[in-house]
């Protein structure tokens, strides 16, 4: 698997984890709250397990917790109206910018044993 499908894979795992805490705050049952929380929950755990098969762990999970936090904050602005101060701007740049370096970095892809 190449690279690229290992960073789409941590990407969803980190799209899927803020849908579980927006899940979470969103629908009012509690039987469904609870069910959807454990179905993203359990997609996220698939996803990141996927894009452990292609990219190192820091990769992985860096990637994984940059999407989880760009999209959860992104979520709280547009479902909830909550404010995001240009700090969170700057701090979210920061993030991509790290994941772009290493996604850049000298650390070698790992060979698929599959």
């Amino acid at each position: 698997m190449a690279s690229g499908g290992g960073y789409a894979w941590a990407l969803a795992a980190g799209l899927n984890a803020a849908l579980a805490a927006i899940s979470a705050k969103f629908f009012a049952p509690m039987l469904l709250k609870y069910g959807m929380v454990i179905l993203f929950n359990v997609t996220m755990w698939g996803c990141y397990v996927n894009s452990l098969k292609a990219l190192s762990s820091l990769q992985a999970t860096v990637t994984n917790f940059a999407a989880n936090f760009i999209s959860s904050g992104l979520a709280g602005y547009f479902l909830f109206q909550e404010p995001l101060p240009s700090k969170w701007f700057a701090g979210a740049s920061l993030i991509i910018l790290g994941v772009f370096i290493l996604s850049k970095s000298s650390i070698e892809e790992k060979v698929n044993s599959d």
